[in-house]
């Protein structure tokens, strides 16, 4: 196996620039700023839904808590339902993004970790994304770390097309609002979840509380919670992994959670992992 080292890490990276991502990153964030010139009131709520399809559905309770710590468990149309929700978030195919956090996890805040604060708050806001050479490497290669996805053809597929959702909505809102709908629906509301992901990445291994004395420097952190359905309770999350529970305390909201709640209260999730600590946080809030 290739070590780690030789795949993720800004020493890894030799400074050489990802330029198809860079070059995306760069278009998206210009176009970002222009749909401030193209204030509607539609075209905004089409992103805010959007935002919760993609952040939430998508990055949330699928690429993260479903498919990269199996947390709880699906049928599998729902499971792909997520998943291409997922892809929304332009964060890359199943197989990437699952590869790279269970990495992260396996060497946080050391040598091999793709996005660690400790090479720079930069690196792992959005340097490792542009600098980095994760993105250069194959199905192949990751599915070295994801050999549960890697034996399923719909992640493989979605993997190498992950894009195709994107253009799909893209297409979608403008046909159906024109150039305002697409500049916040896609532009902005892309954007946005992007920065909100990689503030995970970046804040919450740099500020806030630690509840529990994890080998890594993550952090609770409530306003990164909110911008992101509840992933900003990561000291939590890095104590418990698999608990699909990241909110532990009841004053830690995390929509993320409700949502896989109300999934099992429907009949769509079950076997759900919830970290057995909550007894403690209700005495440590009184």
């Amino acid at each position: 196996m290739i070590p780690v080292t030789q795949i993720y890490g800004r020493k890894a990276s030799n400074g050489e620039i990802n330029t198809v991502t860079f070059i995306a990153m760069t278009i998206f964030h210009i176009l970002a700023v222009v749909a401030f010139f193209y204030i509607d009131f539609g075209a905004i709520m089409a992103a805010a839904i959007l935002w919760w399809v993609a952040g939430s559905l998508g990055i949330g309770m699928a690429y993260h808590r479903l498919l990269t710590h199996r947390g709880y468990k699906t049928p599998k149309w729902v499971e792909y339902f997520l998943t291409i929700c997922g892809t929304l978030a332009l964060e890359g195919g199943p197989i990437f993004w699952v590869a790279t956090h269970r990495i992260h996890h396996q060497h946080s805040d050391h040598d091999g970790d793709p996005h660690t604060p400790r090479e720079g708050t930069f690196w792992a806001h959005m340097g490792w994304i542009m600098f980095g050479k994760a993105m250069h490497h194959d199905t192949e290669i990751l599915a070295r770390y994801t050999p549960d996805l890697s034996k399923d053809k719909f992640h493989v597929w979605l993997t190498t097309w992950h894009w195709i959702p994107q253009v799909v909505v893209g297409l979608g809102l403008l046909a159906y609002g024109g150039i305002p709908y697409v500049l916040w629906g896609t532009f902005f509301r892309t954007t946005y979840g992007l920065h909100a992901t990689w503030l995970v990445n970046s804040a919450t291994h740099l500020w806030g509380s630690r509840r529990f004395q994890t080998k890594d420097d993550s952090r609770n952190s409530w306003w990164v919670a909110l911008l992101t359905f509840g992933e900003g309770w990561h000291n939590n999350h890095h104590a418990h992994p698999v608990s699909a529970r990241h909110g532990l305390a009841w004053y830690e909201f995390d929509m993320n959670w409700i949502g896989i709640s109300t999934l099992k209260a429907l009949g769509l999730a079950w076997d759900v992992k919830v970290a057995k600590v909550r007894q403690e946080m209700e005495e440590e809030a009184a």
